[in-house]
């Protein structure tokens, strides 16, 4: 999963946001080296990586892109798996999009001297872009696919990932809702996260699907 998801599944703990967002650039026992609810966040981060890749759901998703991009498929569902939640944001949070991205813009900025080198030299760069913003639009999310191919070994193939979402859109975002649904009681169970979400999440999904049939 991207930014925005690890950060959703975070809970309301700063310093386990913090870690989750660090997670990828933290290696080994380097965890070790931060307080102690923010090497939580980090081992947290690493084990929902490990529970979204073994995901079946993810399993099938990561095979819509495996031709064109091969062990880099499951950054590129990582990334759309962000867009689905952002579009469909008030499924899973009583607060606007918005507003939950300005709040972690102010944990990740009044803890920017425990952030690795890395992360301080982008992390301005998404707030004054609104990047999990952005997340919520096909548009926006392939931008930033495509800033991850040009700055990473990720093939740069943002316009033929876009292909390959607009074609497969709807079977793309219902195993997105299957799997965010196990990883919300994953994270619930393992962790004791509450997430904030609304009551009728379930509801609304349910009757979203019966829409598209």
């Amino acid at each position: 999963m991207n930014y925005l998801a690890h950060l959703y599944l975070s809970g309301t703990s700063e310093q386990v946001i913090v870690g989750n967002f660090i997670g990828d650039f933290v290696k080994g026992k380097k965890y070790l080296d931060y307080p102690n609810q923010i090497s939580k966040g980090i081992v947290m981060h690493r084990r929902i990586d490990s529970f979204t890749d073994k995901h079946e759901s993810t399993k099938m998703a990561k095979a819509f892109f495996r031709n064109e991009f091969g062990l880099y498929s499951g950054i590129v569902v990582d990334f759309f798996y962000d867009h689905f939640l952002a579009k469909n944001w008030p499924d899973y949070s009583t607060i606007t999009l918005r507003s939950f991205a300005k709040r972690m813009h102010a944990i990740l900025l009044s803890n920017y001297m425990v952030l690795p080198r890395r992360v301080q030299g982008f992390l301005p760069f998404l707030i004054q872009n609104k990047r999990l913003e952005s997340y919520a639009t096909v548009d926006g999310i392939v931008q930033s696919l495509k800033i991850m191919g040009n700055y990473s070994s990720v093939p740069s193939k943002s316009e033929e990932a876009n292909i390959i979402l607009q074609q497969n859109y709807v079977l793309l975002e219902d195993l997105f809702n299957i799997f965010m649904k196990d990883m919300m009681k994953y994270v619930s169970s393992e962790f004791e996260i509450e997430l904030p979400q609304p009551v009728e999440q379930e509801t609304t999904m349910m009757s979203a699907n019966h829409q598209r049939k």
